[in-house]
């Protein structure tokens, strides 16, 4: 199978993977609306036909689905089909390309192909080690939910009338013997030697398996006393201040915060948040990068959102938001924008400055899309839209308007607006300057997504009340 070959730029596809990881993080956080879904879609279809080259949709047929009402069958989303048996999804998971990567990925769309568990399963067992579509050899088989995709084919599935069949009951998180006497050997081998340079090994062997072997993330759930224990060897100052043992820990805890089980265990225990904290404040860039998706992770439980933001994360995490590298960054925006979901961690956002740092990555056309969705999402808080006025963010949203392609990106710019004009009725009289010179606003209540209409469509009919209370005043 010849490899396909990209018809999109690099920048165009890493554009739309920036739109993809914003939506997906509404998606895992519960705060999609179906529009949402929508777009994810439309997202996710694109950017399959900007690296591989358009290829037309297929029916049902064939997808083991019912049409409930008994009409032609619907053309399937090619983003929806499985590479290898040409169905429909019922439990699709993604597999890492050939692509060598240490951090495994907690948002789907950083890897290249989704399949079909069954299939994919399949095609592994049968002792293939290279991935079908582009035939690389793979760095692990490691398969991990693709909760984004299964959503939105259950979405198309319901407004479609297909229902589809029950999906199996899975064993790959079935833990062994042998699994477990690997984890308690491993196990001990950290916790028990007195030879550091052994301790070293072992956390290394852990954080190598961890990454690779699903059900070995379900062993170590079983014993949750574990990871404090682990946690407390590593808390050894000959071991936590070498660089390369914190590094290999805290991106153990981030391959454990995959398994959804471990998420609570991880959350509960006394010292893993604490550590995550410690390593975001002190560790390299790699251990600052896998801290953050490590929290990115377990703020899927609001009751860790919670915990984490109670604990002191925000901070340093809006100083990586700032500092860190590209990837480490994209890393904080996203924990941060999860744990914003609970309202009591906006606050705690907008103190540790969060809106002057987002402000100046827009100005900077650095990291826009994630930018723009934190002030969105923090756009209901009186602190932050305050804020936002007096730092001149105004400029910036009516320059997002204006100049960004990226009907998400408008979409968020004009909630802000919305939100800081109806906080501070004298930001209308700058918003109306713009608008006499653009009409930018009219052209997005015409032309935006539904959510952006109806902000645009608020703050033009704002600015058309003041004009007539300042009319009939005079």
């Amino acid at each position: 199978m010849a490899k396909p070959t990209p018809v999109a730029s690099a920048e165009e596809a890493a554009a739309l993977r920036r739109r993809l990881r914003r939506l997906v993080a509404a998606v895992a956080a519960g705060s999609a609306d179906a529009e949402a879904f929508d777009e994810a879609a439309e997202a996710l279809a694109k950017l399959r036909d900007a690296e591989l080259g358009p290829r037309k949709d297929r029916a049902v047929a064939g997808c083991g689905g019912v049409n409930k009402g008994g009409t032609e069958a619907a053309a399937v989303p090619e983003q929806f089909l499985c590479p290898i048996s040409s169905e429909i999804m019922r439990d699709p998971v993604v597999l890492a390309s050939g692509q060598e990567k240490e951090k495994v990925c907690i948002l789907s769309f950083s890897y290249n192909w989704t399949y079909d568990r069954r299939f994919i399963q399949e095609w592994l067992s049968a002792g293939n080690r290279t991935c079908p579509q582009t035939q690389q050899v793979l760095s692990n088989t490691i398969l991990i939910p693709n909760h984004l995709v299964r959503s939105m084919i259950l979405q198309w599935c319901t407004d479609n009338g297909i229902t589809l069949p029950p999906v199996e009951n899975q064993e790959e998180d079935l833990v062994t013997n042998n699994e477990r006497k690997t984890f308690s050997k491993i196990f001990e081998r950290i916790a028990s030697s007195s030879n550091l340079s052994e301790q070293r090994e072992a956390i290394k062997d852990l954080r190598l398996l961890t990454k690779c072997n699903s059900s070995l993330r379900a062993a170590i759930g079983e014993k949750p006393d574990s990871i404090s224990q682990m946690i407390s060897t590593v808390s050894n100052p000959e071991l936590e201040n070498n660089a390369e043992v914190l590094e290999d820990m805290v991106t153990t805890v981030l391959n454990l915060s995959i398994h959804e089980s471990n998420k609570k265990i991880i959350g509960d225990d006394s010292l893993a948040i604490p550590f995550l904290i410690r390593a975001l404040q002190s560790g390299t860039m790699e251990a600052r990068s896998n801290a953050a998706a490590a929290i990115f992770s377990l703020s899927a439980l609001n009751s860790n959102k919670a915990k984490i933001g109670e604990l002191g994360a925000m901070r340093p995490l809006v100083d990586l938001l700032e500092h860190g590298s590209m990837i480490a960054k994209k890393d904080a925006a996203s924990a941060i924008f999860n744990l914003c979901m609970l309202h009591e961690n906006k606050s705690r956002a907008t103190k540790s400055g969060v809106i002057d740092v987002t402000l100046k990555a827009i100005a900077d056309d650095s990291l826009v899309d994630e930018s723009l969705a934190i002030l969105a999402l923090l756009s209901g808080d009186h602190e932050t839209v305050e804020e936002i006025g007096e730092t001149g963010g105004m400029a910036s949203m009516l320059r997002v308007i204006k100049e960004d392609q990226c009907k998400r990106n408008k979409e968020n710019a004009v909630a802000v607006l919305f939100a800081v004009c109806m906080y501070d009725r004298t930001k209308l009289r700058e918003v109306a300057e713009d608008e006499n010179l653009n009409g930018s606003l009219a052209w997005l209540a015409q032309n935006g997504t539904s959510r952006a209409r109806r902000k645009a469509a608020g703050i033009l009919d704002k600015m058309k009340r003041a004009v007539h209370h300042t009319h009939y005043s005079c």
